[in-house]
Order: structure tokens, then sequence, then C-alpha cells
């Protein structure tokens, strides 16, 4: 489509197309325009192509969305679209079983938030967060056993397996942190989880995600008292800003059991400070960017200053992967890092098997097909006491948005062996459409980043970024669908893969997803057994791996050897 054509009059509304009719020339290629559209039908702010995380957006800009879509029509079974942050560059000749596209995002070196910033302002680049850009997002579900299996390890570690009767406190009801009310209630417990941004507080509500709307902080916290004397599980919201929240709970001596928080504080420009609304807050960008940053800063280090006065005070602390901590150590703040990152204290064990948020997506939009999947899965895995009691838990309690879709902890071994039978399903015409396979950043293998997924490697290998790199390597030589490398935070502490994998009925796709669904959670359980974890050289001896040689803390070597 040229930049002159017409186009929709109604920008702002993109829904998922569903069923069985083609618009491109092959199903690979219609998957993954359905699964953009998707993004767009599930985003917080569609109207600037923003899906969630503050600014992560699925297009550069409506040109390059629209070029997407011209492009994936157009796309022959054996060419591959290139995408540069979020716009498509070229469509190259290469071969039936390579990837249908492949994608670079928000990549640049001499990493800042100024440049990132003036490089947007010049329509150079996106933001593509982790689900984003790839166009992998899945709606609010998207992190919802990360934050569930997080809470399950602290109600084991520090309650006596239950956190039936404790109170989570916590902050940020976006695309990403509206999750927390349901984990939380899920396990038994009591949310109160404030935002300064009540249409936000209200989506997540209407899609079922929390339970109320408090009037005040003194109604949230009289709910959630009430709750824990009638033993029953509660999500509360509350409008307010997280510092402000959070800081008037301290000082009236509030004492939730786990603190924590889901705030945009990636991004000092997406983060709200305190004493600002979300309009004032808008204006100011526009008017002082700059003076944004320190206000933004400055509220994070109140933020967290309470987080660790908490910690202190015995609860069950942590950051939840929002680099809140990192920000606060860039202002200077002596103890920024006191409270501990949730992949390192709590749920690390589950990568050493090469689990973590892998997930489907049933591109006809039938509900019956999401309702199959989940059976097969039960089938499959009945002796896995992680995944029975999770979906039996998801299909109870998690809504559909957008095209159907779940997110489970499948390990290494275990989503090859689902692909595969999930293809079957296909071919039989027991589900009616295909299935894309995709996972978020928070994986065994598809991301480095030091203060998150690679805080505390017991090698010190925190800073590497070979492994996500091996991760794209691998699954495009794997023949992935769909490959994307992309550096998540403009600070340069973040570089991450994303991958989305299909079946569709073929014997081609069972040949892919055997290769890729393979390597792409294998190279992580590599990762860690190279890091020195004895559990993760047990699963590479259990599924055959064939490693060369084992790093060890005695294998020196200076400069002359």
């Amino acid at each position: 489509m040229s930049a002159d054509a017409p186009r929709p009059q109604i920008l702002y509304s993109v829904r998922a197309q569903r069923g069985t009719t083609l618009r491109c020339k092959g199903w690979k290629q219609e998957t993954l325009l359905r699964l953009l559209e998707n993004n767009m039908e599930n985003a917080e702010h569609p109207e600037r192509l923003i899906v969630y995380g503050g600014i992560g957006k699925c297009a550069r800009n409506w040109e390059s969305y629209w070029a997407l879509v011209a492009a994936l029509q157009a796309l022959e079974n054996d060419e591959t679209l290139v995408v540069q942050s979020g716009m498509p560059v070229a469509v190259f000749r290469t071969h039936a079983l390579a990837p249908r596209v492949v994608m670079a995002n928000t990549n640049f070196v001499r990493p800042s938030w100024k440049t990132f910033y003036e490089l947007q302002d010049r329509n150079l680049i996106m933001f593509a967060q982790y689900t984003a850009g790839p166009w992998e997002y899945i709606g609010t579900q998207g992190v919802i056993q990360g934050t569930f299996e997080t809470l399950r390890s602290i109600g084991n570690l520090h309650f006596g397996g239950s956190l039936e009767g404790r109170i989570l406190l916590t902050a940020g009801m976006g695309g990403m942190g509206g999750n927390q009310p349901r984990a939380m209630t899920m396990l038994g417990g009591i949310t109160i989880c404030a935002d300064v941004d009540v249409e936000m507080i209200h989506r997540r509500i209407t899609a079922g995600y929390c339970d109320v709307l408090a009037r005040s902080l003194d109604d949230a916290l009289a709910l959630a008292r009430e709750a824990v004397a009638q033993n029953k599980p509660l999500g509360i919201a509350v409008v307010g800003n997280a510092v402000e929240v959070f800081e008037e709970c301290l000082r009236r001596d509030f004492r939730p059991d786990i603190v924590t928080d889901m705030t945009p504080a990636h991004d000092p420009l997406s983060y709200i400070p305190a004493g600002h609304t979300v309009e004032g807050a808008n204006e100011l960008r526009r008017r002082d960017r700059d003076g944004y940053f320190r206000l933004a800063r400055a509220s994070m280090v109140r933020q967290l200053t309470v987080m660790n006065a908490y910690h202190d005070r015995g609860a069950q602390a942590f950051e939840y992967g929002n680099q809140i901590r990192r920000q606060c150590d860039e202002e200077g703040m002596p103890d920024a890092l006191k409270i501990p990152g949730f992949v390192a204290a709590y749920i690390r064990p589950l990568f050493l098997e090469g689990r973590g948020p892998f997930r489907w997506m049933c591109v006809s939009g039938e509900a019956s097909d999401l309702a199959r999947l989940d059976h097969l899965c039960l089938d499959l895995f009945a002796d896995d006491l992680l995944i029975t009691r999770w979906i039996g838990l998801a299909r109870r309690h998690i809504p559909i948005e957008g095209l159907p879709a779940r997110v489970c902890y499948l390990g290494f071994g275990q989503r090859a062996r689902f692909g595969l039978a999930v293809n079957d399903l296909i071919a039989k015409g027991e589900v009616k459409g295909p299935v894309a396979f995709s996972r978020d950043n928070l994986d065994s293998g598809s991301i480095i980043n030091p203060t998150f997924e690679s805080e505390h490697m017991p090698d010190g290998s925190d800073v590497i970024a070979d492994w996500p790199y091996l991760n794209a390597l691998l699954n495009a030589s794997a023949m992935c669908d769909l490959i994307a490398i992309q550096a998540n935070y403009a600070m340069g502490e973040s570089v991450q893969t994303g991958v989305t994998m299909i079946a569709d009925g073929t014997a081609e796709a069972a040949f892919r997803l055997q290769a890729c669904l393979t390597t792409d959670s294998g190279i992580g359980v590599v990762r860690h057994a190279q890091a020195g974890y004895d559990r993760a050289r047990q699963v590479c001896a259990q599924h055959g791996v064939k490693v060369p040689l084992w790093w060890t803390p005695t294998a020196t070597f200076g400069p002359d050897d």
C-alpha cells in the first residue's frame, strides 16, 4: 500500500480476523498478520499504536502499520519480510523454510533515553517492549503465570505454603501489572493495587482481572481487612499515585505481607511522578521532557524508599522486573539494590528446566480450539503438577482477550511434544485453525538483563549478551516463522529475542516445530548449565544435549596461554 493510498476511516478500532478466510498467500503470513491485529485489538492506546508498557509499540507509525499489512498480504511462501524498528524495509526471496519475518527493534549504540527520544522524534526508531514489537502480546494474561509462580514461591518460602489471608500491596494496572490482583486471588490472597489512571483500572475490572474499585485508600484498607477476617480472596484497585499510596500506607503503619509494583519505571517518561494526574503528566512531557525525567526519578526514589522500609519491617518486598532499582541506583540512592529481584529470589529454578511463559494463540478465534488445547495439555502432562494445577486455574479464572490464548510454563522437551501434538490435531480437523506459539522475555534463554532475568548468575555472567544472540541465530537456523532481536531498555541494560512458530497441520510445520521448539528453550537450559547449575546440567543430559565443553571456575587462562 503506497503512502498516498486511502486509509480506513476508523484507524483506532482494529480487530484480529477470525475464521478460515485467507487474505495472504499462505497461513504463515495470515497468522502473523492476525497476531499484529491481535496486538492492536488488545492495545492500551491503539490510536498511538501503543500496545502496553508505557510506549511499547507494534509499528513505528500508521504509515508503517498499513505497509506491514500490505507486505504480509503480498508476501510469497519463499520470501522473507525485513522489519527495522516497526517499519518494513525490504522483502527478499529466501526459501520456503526460512522465517517469513525477521526484525530488529530498538537497537542502537551509546544508548540513553535522551538519545532514544531524539531518534524517535526523527521517526527512526520505536520502543518495542518485549511482545509488542514482535506481535506476540496476548493481553493481560501474558505474564500472569509468572506472577502466580512468583507469589506461590513466596508462599512456600515464607508463609507455610499458603497465601490465604495474606495481603499484597502493589501498583500498576497496565497491560502487565493488571494481572496482579487476579494472580493473588488465584492463590487465595488479597491485593491492594494503586494506579493513577482510573480508566486503566476500569479496563482490568471489566476484563475480569480485578474485583472492585475502592472509593478511597481508607475504603481499600477496610475492604482488605474485611477480606482477611473472612478469609476471602479479593482484588482491590484504588485510584492514586504509587508513591503517595505507598507512603500513606507506611505512615499509617499498615502491614502488608508482600510489597512490589509493576509501574512503568523502566521508562521515566512513562512513569507518572507524585503530584501529577494523567493529564498533567501528559502536558509536562510535552512541555519539559528533561524536567519530567528529573521528577520521575525523584518519585521512584521515594517509592523504593518505602519498599525498602517495608522490607526492613519484615514484608516480602521485591522488584518485579520494572527496573525501579536500577533507575534509583542511577540517581545515587545508596540502598537502591536492597530488595531482591524476583527472578533470582523466587523463580530461577524453573529456568533450569527450560520453563517460562510459553504461550499459544488460536488463530481461528474459536474458544473451542483453546478448550481442546487445554485438554491436550492436561492429557500429555498429567503427571506434571505445575502444569495441571495452572491449566485448571486458568480455565476458571482467566478471561479471553482478543484471539483465544493460553500461557503455560512448559519446559524443555515438553514444548516440542506439545507443538507436534497440536499440529496433528489441526491436521485431523480437531482444531479449526492454525496455532501460533511464542513466549515472553521471562524465559530461560531469550534475554540478558543483569538486574532482572540474569541477575546474580553463579558464574558472574550477568552482563554477557552472547546468549540471546545465540538464541536468535539458533531459532532462525531451526526455521522459526518470525524472529526478532531487541534492546528493551534504552540505557543499554537488556538484549532480548522474540520468536513465533506456527502449527498449521502440515508436514512442513511439524518439521519446523520439532526443530525450533527444541532450540528455543534448549539454549536456555544450556545457558544455565554453563553458569554452573547442576539441575540444568541434569536436564541437558536427560534430553541428550551434546555439550562439547563445560565451563568450570578453575579453567582460567592468562593472556600468554
